[in-house]
């Protein structure tokens, strides 16, 4: 399976602007249920991605008020991002080696095209063992 198989099931791509306030990034992770949105700069470019625990951890813990902090300023720079072309599992290795939690799609033109999780590949993940565990099951069980 495909990042492409992946995303296209989805209806939005999400996105903060780099000027808003942690106050508000966080009220728009809560709104919309994920855990990490891309940062963009004026001119629609992506340039970090800002999570829940950059909340907590850049703010909340330092005792900062998240309305006066820019999601900017907390935002993680260090961007990896793949090809709506790429192998699930090709993601799963890169989410390894690099220690991160998310990665960027991004088209061949440039074009962000959304996020995927270690939460989103773990559920096809799992999905695709238990078929397996299924059919094994039914081909040993039918042939008794």
């Amino acid at each position: 399976m495909t990042v492409s198989t992946l995303i296209e099931l989805r209806r939005e791509v999400f996105s903060v602007s780099e000027d808003a306030t942690v106050h508000e990034t966080a009220r728009y992770l809560r709104e919309k249920q994920v855990r990490a949105a891309a940062v963009c700069d004026s001119q629609g470019k992506v340039v970090g991605v800002v999570s829940q625990s950059d909340v907590s951890d850049k703010v909340t813990a330092e005792n900062k008020c998240p309305d006066w902090v820019r999601a900017s300023e907390i935002m993680s720079t260090r961007l990896v991002a793949v090809s709506p072309q790429k192998s699930l599992e090709e993601c799963l290795d890169l989410m390894e080696q690099y220690g991160i939690y998310h990665l960027l799609v991004v088209a061949e033109n440039g074009g962000y095209c959304g996020m995927i999780s270690i939460q989103d590949l773990l559920k096809v993940i799992a999905s695709e063992n238990k078929a397996r565990a299924d059919n094994l099951e039914e081909y040993i069980v039918g042939r008794r």
